[in-house]
């Protein structure tokens, strides 16, 4: 496994293939006052990108190469929970990702057996894989990042292709496959609800 640390934006010339595993590290988790950080990607090869960005006054980040890979029709973008990083990316980025697979939804669909669906929960039932969690909440405006953070920041994405796999043959065999897609299709604009001030309120309920 290798970990490449980038600053401000991806290198020219990185692709990642038809898939690419997202996610995101924040001062906290309100997208309209924390500051994006840091944004991990893999191409699902057992190797890990980081990307520390740079915000302008606006709380804006200029990254070309990075939003131009988050905007690529061909490209999926998984994400666990990726309402969240959406909603980051969207707001600080200028661009929403698309298309969106995420894992967090997927197992919600096909796991019904359990109420466990953290990233953790899964990686450990579904690929024998035990996650750590001890840098969750951590610094990630400071000038250095950690060897440890680094590791914590770089498992967040190195097994998103993998249980998608896992997750795609769930689905399939549960006969949910097309409800998963449509959620997905409609992920942008449950985040666009939450940007626009409608977070927790169910515009479809009486």
């Amino acid at each position: 496994m290798a970990i490449t640390l980038h600053e401000r934006d991806l290198p020219e010339g990185l692709t990642f293939g038809a898939a690419v595993a997202v996610d995101s590290e924040t001062l906290g988790l309100n997208p309209h006052r924390d500051r994006l950080c840091l944004v991990q990607l893999s191409a699902g090869d057992g190797n890990a990108h980081l990307v520390r960005v740079e915000s302008d006054k606006s709380g804006m980040v200029h990254a070309p190469r990075l939003k131009s890979l988050m905007a690529d029709p061909n490209v999926t973008k998984i994400f666990h929970f990726g309402r969240f990083d959406m909603a980051v990316i969207s707001l600080r980025l200028g661009v929403m990702p698309a298309p969106i697979f995420c894992t967090k939804i997927a197992s919600k669909l096909a796991r019904t057996y359990t109420d466990r669906h953290g990233l953790k929960d899964l990686c450990r039932e579904l690929i024998g894989v035990e996650l750590s969690k001890e840098q969750q909440s951590s610094d990630w405006g400071a000038s250095r990042l950690s060897p440890e953070q680094q590791s914590y920041a770089a498992a967040d994405v190195l097994y998103l292709h993998r249980l998608r796999a896992v997750l795609v043959a769930m689905l399939e065999r549960e006969h949910r496959a097309d409800l998963a897609r449509e959620s997905f299709n409609y992920l942008p604009t449950r985040v666009r609800l939450d940007l626009a001030g409608w977070p927790d309120e169910d515009i479809f309920a009486h």
